[in-house]
């Protein structure tokens, strides 16, 4: 994977060594927000870089979908395969468009073009503003929230997916979710000795059956509608069949195991905004032959037959 230090390139693991052998995730350092600043909410003036395979970025292409913004915000799709040099914009497979606004090489070279000493990894999403050549934002969380609310005046859907009233109880929801489950399982895949895979791994089955008691009986995590809380649950669980159970050895049941939470993301993945937004072979690609660490082979799995249509 790799990252920046002073602008320079580092090529390292996607699981560097640590003294604990946990996985630590880094702080995201643009962290700005539309209305702020010189970021006013303007038609086309902003950018939005993902892949398709993770996660942090598919949460927001699925609030992109839901408030219709695909006309306000464009978007480039890197490439599945992060390999030495991090996030590639080659367009040689399905999906991937390029950089669509520079046609850069890497995204690395995004992040030195906006700040040429920038220091840390390189993600994705990113929230770009070409009129100023800057990057509003790389938090997920943040820009998930962004979309939601600051480019109403440009579409017709003015529903809010972060309500006032439920606030309290979204923030408890994510705070676990996030921890345990979204980060937790990249806490026990890129674990580096048995004591923090177990720990791990502990907590992130006490989470799954957390989320399975909590929705029973519901169809959202929070209220009676869909919130950010749900979209944040559903990008880490439908992955989770597909790679975490087996790439990341998350092993002690599979999500289709838990009748509610299969039943909850079923429901979820039929929902067009979630479904158009889920690539499978993005996600395969990404994680099986970019973390060579974890499979040195780059053997891509065929499997598993993945029952989402039905269910819901």
């Amino acid at each position: 994977m790799g990252y920046l230090k002073a602008g320079k390139w580092i090529e390292q693991a996607v699981n560097p060594e640590t003294e604990d052998g946990e996985f630590h995730r880094q702080k995201q350092e643009f962290r700005d927000w539309i209305g702020e600043k010189d970021f006013a909410a303007e038609k086309n003036r902003y950018h939005l870089y993902v892949s398709l395979a993770c996660p942090w970025a598919h949460r927001t292409l699925i609030m992109r979908k839901l408030k219709k913004l695909e006309d306000v915000i464009d978007v480039s799709v890197v490439h599945p395969h992060m390999l030495d040099k991090g996030w590639s914009f080659a367009n040689d497979f399905p999906g991937a468009t390029g950089d669509k606004v520079h046609n850069l090489d890497f995204l690395k070279d995004l992040y030195v073009q906006v700040k040429s000493d920038f220091t840390g990894r390189v993600t994705v999403p990113i929230l770009y503003d070409k009129k100023s050549d800057a990057i509003v934002n790389n938090e997920s969380a943040e820009i998930l929230r962004i979309l939601n609310s600051c480019f109403n005046e440009f579409t017709e859907v003015k529903d809010d997916f972060y309500p006032e009233d439920l606030r309290e109880e979204i923030h408890k929801i994510n705070e676990d979710v996030y921890h345990n489950f979204n980060n937790g399982v990249y806490k026990t895949g890129f674990a580096r000795k048995q004591e923090a895979y177990e720990k791990n791994y502990k907590a992130l089955f006490e989470c799954v059956e957390k989320l399975e008691a909590h929705l029973t009986g519901r169809q959202f995590l929070v209220g009676e509608t869909l919130t950010e809380a749900d979209i944040r649950l559903y990008t880490t669980l439908v992955r989770f069949d597909a790679v975490y159970h087996v790439h990341f050895k998350c092993n002690k049941q599979k999500i289709s195991e838990y009748p509610t939470l299969q039943r909850y993301l079923c429901k979820l993945y039929n929902m067009e905004a979630f479904k158009t937004t889920t690539d499978f072979h993005h996600i395969k690609q990404h994680y099986y032959y970019s973390h060579e660490s974890l499979n040195p082979m780059r053997i891509v799995p065929v499997g598993p037959q993945l029952k989402l249509d039905s269910g819901a």
